[in-house]
Protein backbone atom coordinates (compact mmCIF):
# COMPACT_ATOMS: atom_id res chain seq x y z
CA UNK A 1 0.00 0.00 0.00
CA UNK A 2 2.77 2.44 0.98
CA UNK A 3 4.65 1.58 -2.22
CA UNK A 4 1.60 2.47 -4.31
CA UNK A 5 1.28 5.83 -2.57
CA UNK A 6 5.00 6.53 -3.02
CA UNK A 7 4.76 5.60 -6.69
CA UNK A 8 1.72 7.86 -7.09
CA UNK A 9 3.48 10.78 -5.43
CA UNK A 10 6.59 10.28 -7.57
CA UNK A 11 4.47 9.98 -10.69
CA UNK A 12 2.50 13.12 -9.82
CA UNK A 13 5.69 15.09 -9.11
CA UNK A 14 7.21 13.96 -12.40
CA UNK A 15 4.04 14.98 -14.25
CA UNK A 16 4.12 18.47 -12.68
CA UNK A 17 7.81 18.84 -13.51
CA UNK A 18 7.22 17.64 -17.08
CA UNK A 19 4.31 20.10 -17.52
CA UNK A 20 6.46 23.02 -16.37
CA UNK A 21 9.13 22.22 -18.96
CA UNK A 22 8.70 23.68 -22.43
CA UNK A 23 7.93 21.38 -25.35
CA UNK A 24 10.54 23.22 -27.43
CA UNK A 25 13.41 25.46 -26.41
CA UNK A 26 15.30 28.09 -28.36
CA UNK A 27 18.89 28.73 -27.39
CA UNK A 28 22.00 30.62 -28.42
CA UNK A 29 24.82 28.11 -28.61
CA UNK A 30 28.42 29.11 -27.90
CA UNK A 31 31.85 27.69 -27.09
CA UNK A 32 34.00 28.22 -24.00
CA UNK A 33 37.33 26.40 -24.25
CA UNK A 34 36.38 23.12 -25.91
CA UNK A 35 32.90 22.77 -24.40
CA UNK A 36 29.56 23.78 -25.86
CA UNK A 37 27.18 25.90 -23.81
CA UNK A 38 23.81 27.51 -24.39
CA UNK A 39 21.61 30.21 -22.93
CA UNK A 40 17.96 30.95 -23.58
CA UNK A 41 17.45 32.92 -26.80
CA UNK A 42 15.06 35.31 -25.06
CA UNK A 43 17.80 36.38 -22.62
CA UNK A 44 19.89 37.67 -25.55
CA UNK A 45 19.61 41.08 -27.16
CA UNK A 46 22.35 40.71 -29.77
CA UNK A 47 25.77 39.24 -30.55
CA UNK A 48 28.60 41.63 -31.41
CA UNK A 49 32.19 41.22 -32.50
CA UNK A 50 34.98 41.68 -29.99
CA UNK A 51 36.03 45.26 -29.41
CA UNK A 52 38.61 46.80 -27.11
CA UNK A 53 37.56 46.40 -23.49
CA UNK A 54 38.51 49.11 -21.01
CA UNK A 55 39.58 47.57 -17.72
CA UNK A 56 38.07 48.87 -14.47
CA UNK A 57 39.95 49.09 -11.18
CA UNK A 58 38.77 47.29 -8.04
CA UNK A 59 36.27 44.93 -9.68
CA UNK A 60 35.97 41.15 -9.37
CA UNK A 61 38.28 39.19 -11.69
CA UNK A 62 35.38 37.93 -13.84
CA UNK A 63 34.45 41.52 -14.77
CA UNK A 64 36.57 42.03 -17.89
CA UNK A 65 35.73 45.76 -18.11
CA UNK A 66 33.47 48.02 -20.14
CA UNK A 67 32.90 48.84 -23.81
CA UNK A 68 31.15 51.67 -25.60
CA UNK A 69 28.40 49.95 -27.58
CA UNK A 70 26.76 52.51 -29.85
CA UNK A 71 27.04 55.22 -27.21
CA UNK A 72 26.01 53.06 -24.25
CA UNK A 73 28.47 51.85 -21.61
CA UNK A 74 28.19 48.04 -21.43
CA UNK A 75 29.85 45.93 -18.73
CA UNK A 76 31.57 42.78 -20.01
CA UNK A 77 31.61 39.60 -17.91
CA UNK A 78 34.24 36.97 -18.77
CA UNK A 79 32.05 33.87 -18.70
CA UNK A 80 35.02 31.47 -18.78
CA UNK A 81 36.40 33.05 -15.64
CA UNK A 82 32.96 33.12 -13.98
CA UNK A 83 32.51 29.38 -14.66
CA UNK A 84 36.11 28.53 -13.67
CA UNK A 85 36.97 27.20 -17.12
CA UNK A 86 40.75 27.24 -17.34
CA UNK A 87 41.11 25.62 -20.75
CA UNK A 88 42.41 28.02 -23.37
CA UNK A 89 40.49 28.61 -26.57
CA UNK A 90 41.86 27.69 -29.97
CA UNK A 91 40.60 31.08 -31.22
CA UNK A 92 42.24 34.42 -30.55
CA UNK A 93 40.70 37.01 -28.25
CA UNK A 94 40.07 39.27 -31.25
CA UNK A 95 37.88 36.61 -32.87
CA UNK A 96 35.79 36.04 -29.73
CA UNK A 97 32.22 37.36 -29.45
CA UNK A 98 30.21 39.33 -26.94
CA UNK A 99 26.65 38.24 -26.25
CA UNK A 100 24.76 41.34 -25.13
CA UNK A 101 22.06 40.34 -22.67
CA UNK A 102 18.50 41.61 -22.65
CA UNK A 103 18.11 44.62 -20.35
CA UNK A 104 15.31 42.88 -18.45
CA UNK A 105 17.67 40.35 -16.86
CA UNK A 106 20.38 42.74 -15.66
CA UNK A 107 20.33 46.06 -13.84
CA UNK A 108 22.52 47.70 -16.49
CA UNK A 109 23.84 47.02 -19.98
CA UNK A 110 25.76 43.76 -19.71
CA UNK A 111 27.50 41.45 -22.16
CA UNK A 112 29.22 38.12 -21.73
CA UNK A 113 32.51 37.33 -23.44
CA UNK A 114 32.57 33.91 -25.15
CA UNK A 115 35.08 32.21 -27.44
CA UNK A 116 32.66 31.67 -30.32
CA UNK A 117 28.92 31.82 -31.00
CA UNK A 118 28.02 28.84 -33.14
CA UNK A 119 24.26 29.02 -33.74
CA UNK A 120 20.75 29.79 -32.68
CA UNK A 121 18.97 26.45 -32.34
CA UNK A 122 15.61 24.96 -31.46
CA UNK A 123 15.39 21.67 -29.57
CA UNK A 124 12.53 19.47 -28.46
CA UNK A 125 12.01 19.25 -24.71
CA UNK A 126 12.79 15.52 -24.74
CA UNK A 127 16.32 16.31 -25.97
CA UNK A 128 17.12 17.92 -22.61
CA UNK A 129 18.29 15.85 -19.64
CA UNK A 130 17.30 17.77 -16.54
CA UNK A 131 18.27 15.08 -14.02
CA UNK A 132 22.02 15.04 -14.62
CA UNK A 133 22.32 18.81 -14.89
CA UNK A 134 24.22 19.34 -11.68
CA UNK A 135 26.47 17.12 -9.64
CA UNK A 136 26.44 19.66 -6.85
CA UNK A 137 22.87 20.50 -5.86
CA UNK A 138 24.11 23.92 -4.70
CA UNK A 139 25.05 24.81 -8.29
CA UNK A 140 21.74 25.82 -9.79
CA UNK A 141 22.97 27.71 -12.85
CA UNK A 142 22.83 24.55 -15.00
CA UNK A 143 19.32 24.03 -16.34
CA UNK A 144 20.03 20.82 -18.20
CA UNK A 145 22.15 18.98 -20.73
CA UNK A 146 20.94 19.15 -24.33
CA UNK A 147 21.67 16.04 -26.38
CA UNK A 148 22.07 16.42 -30.14
CA UNK A 149 22.81 13.51 -32.43
CA UNK A 150 25.68 14.21 -34.81
CA UNK A 151 27.42 12.02 -37.33
CA UNK A 152 31.19 11.66 -36.98
CA UNK A 153 33.01 9.33 -39.41
CA UNK A 154 29.97 7.15 -40.19
CA UNK A 155 29.10 6.86 -36.51
CA UNK A 156 26.24 8.62 -34.75
CA UNK A 157 27.13 10.12 -31.38
CA UNK A 158 25.44 12.43 -28.88
CA UNK A 159 26.94 15.89 -28.69
CA UNK A 160 26.31 17.44 -25.28
CA UNK A 161 25.48 21.11 -24.78
CA UNK A 162 25.42 22.55 -21.26
CA UNK A 163 22.33 24.76 -20.96
CA UNK A 164 22.95 27.41 -18.31
CA UNK A 165 20.61 29.83 -16.59
CA UNK A 166 22.38 33.12 -17.21
CA UNK A 167 19.98 34.91 -14.86
CA UNK A 168 20.96 32.62 -11.99
CA UNK A 169 24.65 32.76 -12.89
CA UNK A 170 24.74 36.55 -12.92
CA UNK A 171 22.15 37.05 -10.19
CA UNK A 172 24.69 37.71 -7.47
CA UNK A 173 26.77 40.08 -9.58
CA UNK A 174 26.34 43.79 -9.09
CA UNK A 175 26.12 44.86 -12.74
CA UNK A 176 26.42 48.56 -12.01
CA UNK A 177 29.69 49.74 -13.57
Amino acid sequence: MTENISESITSAKNAVIAESRPSTIQIVEFVLGSERFAIDLFDVKEVVEYTTITKLPHVPAYVRGIIDLRGEITMIIDLKHRLNITEESSTSLESSRIIVLDDKITRSKTGILVDEVTSVSTFEGDQVDYTSASVNKQETSIIGIIKRKVRVKDKEINELIIWIDIRQLLGDIDTTP
